[in-house]
């Protein structure tokens, strides 16, 4: 079923309450008969795939009602119900710059990507892409360079690596930053996968970044997707000869910032810079023992409870509130309402 079908259902049952429900009730509900077939049935060989892959170090799965799904994402007209990640997933609430362009780029157009991102990581962005050939990866590349956080948002399953020969990449960025997908283990990649795909690329951003495009290239359905979310939309311009410059020079005719520096960028997110500003990792972060390094990462830019913590670490009420003291004392984080506590920076 479609995620806004999906999220419907969520409003009015539970899971447990849709599986106990009849058939005919569920026809009530206007579930197609495949719909209702499968919830009657389950694909329990499938259930078990996903289920082994979760059991796996780094791999989560994050539900609509989840601590770490971001709130951004909520936002767009469709969020996914589920979001399968390998590596780390409190990053997804943090700040983030989309940057997408063409799989084959000009040289330069790569140095644009890698830079922008190198330098936009390092000022506390994560950036997020889609692991493609060309800009893509040269932006995933650029923020591990810059020693920052980059998030790759992937059109089939994670259980595979989609392009293959990005396998390398995609080990370096779920070492410090995360892959993820709204698609289960085992989904091959599919044409009408990468639309879907983009959707949540711009939906997690605060902007979107387009360094190279042709004219009707996918980055520009990317760029429409983000213009229809109210994200920021920024684009490189290019000379009138050049076919990858036609994409972006037509997003910048039609209201896109024009941006020659990253602090056309920061400018205009100037909203976020409390939040950025002092955002590095946490091998740079040297004043935290790695204990308080390691909850500090826990918390999110947004209401994070102490049972959420506790659970998440395994630690004592007691000592994860010991440590929030001196995280607060120093700086890192603020209380908030409910007894809830939110990363400052």
């Amino acid at each position: 079923m479609g995620c806004r079908t999906f999220i419907k259902l969520l409003l009015t049952h539970t899971p447990a309450q849709l599986f106990d429900e009849s058939a005919a009730s569920l026809s009530a509900l206007r579930l197609k008969s495949e719909s209702i077939e499968a919830i009657k049935n389950p694909d329990w060989p499938r259930v078990d795939l996903d289920l082994a892959w979760l059991e796996a170090k780094d791999n989560h799965v994050i539900t609509l009602n989840h601590a770490y799904y971001p709130a951004q994402l909520k936002e767009i007209f469709d969020p996914p119900p589920l979001l399968f990640v390998r590596g780390r997933p409190e990053l997804l609430s943090y700040p983030q710059i989309a940057v997408v362009g063409s799989r084959n780029p000009s040289a330069i157009g790569l140095d644009i990507a890698f830079d922008f991102a190198k330098i936009l990581s390092q000022c506390g962005f994560v950036i997020t892409s889609g692991l493609a050939l060309g800009i893509d990866a040269a932006s995933h590349r650029g923020a591990l360079n810059g020693q920052g956080f980059t998030i790759a948002v992937a059109g089939t399953g994670l259980d595979r690596v989609y392009p293959a020969k990005h396998k390398d990449l995609a080990i370096d960025i779920v070492n410090t930053g995360a892959i993820i997908s709204e698609f289960p283990p085992g989904t091959l990649a599919k044409a009408n996968h990468f639309p879907r795909r983009n959707r949540i690329i711009s939906g997690l951003s605060q902007g979107l970044l387009v360094v190279e495009a042709a004219k009707d290239s996918g980055s520009l359905i990317t760029a429409r997707m983000a213009l229809e979310q109210n994200r920021e939309v920024f684009a490189i311009p290019g000379s009138i000869h050049n076919p990858l410059a036609r994409g972006c020079n037509a997003l910048i005719r039609q209201g896109a910032k024009l941006v020659e520096t990253v602090e056309d960028i920061l400018e205009e997110l100037s909203q976020y810079n409390h939040k950025v500003e002092k955002l590095v990792p946490f091998a740079v972060q040297s004043t935290l023992d790695l204990e308080q390094q390691t909850l500090l990462n826990l918390i999110m830019f947004g209401p994070t409870s102490v049972d959420s913590l506790v659970e998440s670490t395994g630690e004592s009420v007691e000592v994860i509130s010991s440590m929030l003291l001196i995280l607060e004392l120093q700086g890192y984080i603020e209380t908030t309402a409910g007894g809830c506590y939110t990363r400052i920076k």
